[in-house]
C-alpha cells in the first residue's frame, strides 16, 4: 500500500465536503475521482497530498514513498526560464541526468523555444509546464488535478500513453471520459460527502453504478412494502404485551427510521432558443494574421442550421480566433462576413465572463434573464438555477463562495438562459463535471440551431460533431466529414501517402533477388490451429459474459470477471491479427505456385 486515508472529514462553513471517508492506494492503482462541481474533489486531493489538514481522520504513507502533485493553480517565478523552472527544486546532477527527457517532454507539450520566460506564458502554457515538472519528479504516487486541461488532442493522447506506462499509484481528477476509460482502473465517485469505490474503468463504472442504484431502489421498495403491512398492524391497536409484539413494534420503528437511498442529482437542461431564419452566417475569403503569423488564410464557409462542427488543431493554431471572428468579437484582416438578421449568438468562452465575486448567484442570473421559455414551458430564473443544481441556499451566496467548477456551470447557465439560436463553445469541457457534460451533450442534440465547438475532449466531439475542421500551420483549414474518431482515421489515411512519397524519394539500391516465400514449421502448425484457438477464446468470452450476469451483485467476482474479460479480449485481438498475417502469407505462397 502506497497511501491510505481513513475516516477523513472536512467542513467549509455550512458545506460538509467529506464525511468519514476512506481511500486506499496500492501500487499499480490508477484512480479516477469524479463528482459534480463543488463536491470537494480538489479538496480531497489536497488532503491526500498533505497540502490541507482534515478536520478529522488521518492520511498515512510510507516515509520512503515519494509523491508528485499537479495542482490547478501552480506557483511559478515569472523571471525563470522554462528549464530553470522545471529543475528549480532539483540538484544540478539530476538536471544533467534528466535534461534531455525534459526538453523532449516540453516539446511534446508544445514548447519549441526553451529560452522563454514563465512571465511570457499564458495560463494554459503555465499549466503545461507544471505538468512537465510533475511528471519529471521521481514519484511513487502521482496526484493530478485536471491534467488534460489546456492540452490539445495529440498532447492528451501522449499523456494517456505516458500514464499507462507509469508503474506507481495514480490519483487524478479529470472530466475527460476517454482519458478515464483508457487510464483509470478504479473509479471513486464523490457524492454528498461520501466516497463510492468501483474496481473498474469508466464504462464499467457506469454499468456497476446502475446496478448499485437498481439494487438500492429494489431494497427501498421492499422496505416500503413491509412498512405498509406493519403500519396497518400498528393502527389496528395491537397490544404490545407479548415479546413478539414488542419485537414487531421495534422492527417497525427501525424500518421507519431507516434512511432512503440517495438518488443522484443531475443537471437538467431545457432547450431554449429564439427563432432562426433561413440565412445564418457566411464567411467568404476570410484571412487573419497576428504580426508575421497567419492563423486563417482565405477561409470560406456557409453555416447551415443543422451544422455540428468540432474545431481541432494544435495550441496556438487559431481555433479561438476563428470562433471570435464568427462571433463578431474579432475583425478579420480581409474577407466578407454576413450574418442573418435573426441570428442570436451564444458564446461560451474559454476564459468566461469576468464575474463579480461579491454579487449574489441569484442576482447574476436574474440580471441576464428573469424568465426563459422552453419546450417544457416557461421557467423563472430561480427554477432554472435549481435545474443547474444551485439550491435556494446557494442562490443567496456570493459568487466568490462557489468552486471553480460551479462558477463555470453558472457561466454556462448565463449563456443558455439568453435563448441563443447559434452556439459557439470554446473548450466547454474544461472544469465541467462528467454529469453536466453528459446532459450538455443531450441538450445539444435537441438544440435546433448550429453548434460550433473548440474542444480537445474526444468523447464530447464524438457525440456532438458531424464534421471536423482542422486548423493547420499557415492558416489552412481542412474539413472532414464525421465525428472525431472518423477524423482520426481519415487523417492517418491522408498522411500515409506523404510518408510513402518521402520514403520513395530517398536513393534506393537495387533490391536483392527475392527468396521464395514459405511457411516455417512452427508457422505451418500455428496456421493449422489458429482458427480453433480463436473459437476457443470466443467461447470463453461468451462464458465470461454469462457469468457476469449471474454474479450481478457480487462486485468482487464482477471485478475478477472483468479482468479476465480484458485479458481474453487482448489475447483475441492478438490472435486475430496473427491470423490475418498468416492468411495473407498463405495467399502469397499460393500465388507463387
Amino acid at each position: 500500500m502506497l497511501l491510505s486515508a481513513e475516516k477523513i472529514s472536512i467542513n467549509f462553513g455550512t458545506r460538509q465536503l467529506l464525511d468519514g471517508v476512506d481511500l486506499y492506494l496500492n501500487e499499480g492503482d490508477k484512480i479516477g475521482v469524479i463528482g459534480v462541481n463543488g463536491a470537494g474533489k480538489s479538496t480531497l486531493l489536497a488532503i491526500l497530498s498533505g497540502a490541507l489538514t482534515p478536520d478529522e481522520g488521518s492520511v498515512s504513507r510510507d516515509p520512503n514513498v515519494q509523491v508528485s502533485v499537479l495542482r490547478q493553480n501552480p506557483v511559478m517565478r515569472d523571471d525563470a526560464g522554462l528549464l530553470e523552472q522545471v529543475f528549480e527544486d532539483f540538484s544540478p546532477d539530476y538536471r544533467q541526468l534528466k535534461e534531455y527527457e525534459a526538453r523532449s517532454m516540453l516539446g511534446k507539450l508544445g514548447f519549441t523555444d526553451m529560452n522563454r520566460r514563465i512571465g511570457e506564458l499564458s495560463g494554459g502554457e503555465r499549466r503545461r509546464v507544471a505538468l512537465a515538472i510533475t511528471l519529471l519528479h521521481p514519484a511513487d504516487v502521482l496526484i493530478l488535478d485536471e491534467p488534460t486541461n489546456h492540452l490539445d488532442s495529440d498532447m492528451v493522447i501522449w499523456l494517456e500513453k505516458w500514464l499507462q506506462r507509469f508503474s506507481g499509484g495514480l490519483i487524478m481528477v479529470t472530466h475527460d471520459r476517454f482519458f478515464l476509460e483508457r487510464v483509470a482502473n478504479r473509479i471513486t465517485e464523490l457524492y454528498r460527502a461520501k466516497l463510492y469505490h468501483y474496481e473498474a474503468n469508466y464504462s464499467r463504472y457506469l454499468e456497476l453504478k446502475t446496478q448499485r442504484e437498481e439494487m438500492a431502489e429494489a431494497a427501498e421498495r421492499r422496505r416500503q412494502s413491509i412498512l405498509r403491512v406493519e403500519y396497518q398492524w400498528i393502527m389496528r391497536g395491537a397490544q404490545a404485551r407479548r415479546t413478539k409484539n414488542k419485537d414487531r413494534i421495534a422492527r417497525y420503528e427501525e424500518l421507519k427510521s431507516r434512511e432512503k437511498p440517495e438518488t443522484a442529482e443531475n443537471v437538467r437542461m431545457a432547450t431554449a432558443s429564439s427563432r432562426l431564419g433561413k440565412k445564418v452566417l457566411s464567411l467568404e475569403d476570410v484571412s487573419k494574421s497576428f504580426g508575421d503569423k497567419c492563423v486563417l488564410s482565405h477561409f470560406s464557409y456557409e453555416l447551415c442550421r443543422g451544422d455540428r462542427i468540432g474545431i481541432v488543431g494544435p495550441n496556438g493554431a487559431g481555433k479561438s480566433t476563428l470562433l471570435g471572428i464568427i462571433a463578431g468579437t474579432l475583425q478579420p484582416d480581409s474577407g466578407i462576413i454576413e450574418r442573418g438578421v435573426t441570428v442570436r449568438i451564444g458564446v461560451f468562452s474559454q476564459e468566461g465572463r469576468e464575474l463579480d465575486l461579491e454579487q449574489r448567484v441569484f442576482d447574476f442570473i436574474h440580471e441576464t434573464a428573469r424568465e426563459v421559455k422552453t419546450r417544457e414551458g416557461s421557467f423563472s430564473a430561480s427554477r432554472m438555477m435549481e435545474r443547474f443544481l444551485f439550491t435556494p441556499d446557494m442562490q443567496s451566496m456570493p459568487i466568490g463562495k462557489l468552486s471553480g467548477g460551479e462558477r463555470r456551470r453558472l457561466y454556462l447557465l448565463s449563456v443558455l438562459i439568453q435563448a441563443p439560436n447559434v452556439l459557439l463553445l470554446d473548450e466547454p469541457t474544461n472544469d465541467l463535471d462528467v454529469m453536466t457534460l453528459a446532459v450538455l451533450e443531450d441538450y445539444l442534440e435537441d438544440f435546433p440551431g448550429p453548434v460550433i465547438a473548440v474542444s480537445h475532449d474526444r468523447f464530447f466531439l464524438d457525440k456532438m460533431a458531424d464534421s471536423i475542421f482542422e486548423l493547420r500551420p499557415g492558416g489552412e483549414v481542412r474539413r472532414y466529414t464525421g465525428n472525431f474518431s472518423d477524423y482520426m482515421e481519415k487523417r492517418e489515411e491522408t498522411e500515409k501517402p506523404s510518408k510513402e512519397r518521402k520514403a520513395d524519394s530517398t536513393p534506393v539500391q537495387s533490391p536483392p533477388r527475392r527468396k521464395k516465400l514459405k511457411f516455417s514449421f512452427s508457422e505451418q502448425r500455428e496456421y493449422e490451429n489458429i482458427e480453433a484457438d480463436i473459437a476457443e477464446i470466443e467461447a470463453k468470452l461468451a462464458d465470461n459474459e454469462r457469468d457476469s450476469q449471474t454474479f450481478g451483485s457480487d462486485y468482487v467476482k464482477l471485478s475478477e470477471l472483468m479482468e479476465e474479460r480484458e485479458r481474453l479480449s487482448a489475447l483475441l485481438d492478438e490472435k486475430i491479427e496473427r491470423w490475418a498475417y498468416l492468411s495473407e502469407l498463405a495467399e502469397r505462397i499460393a500465388a507463387q505456385k
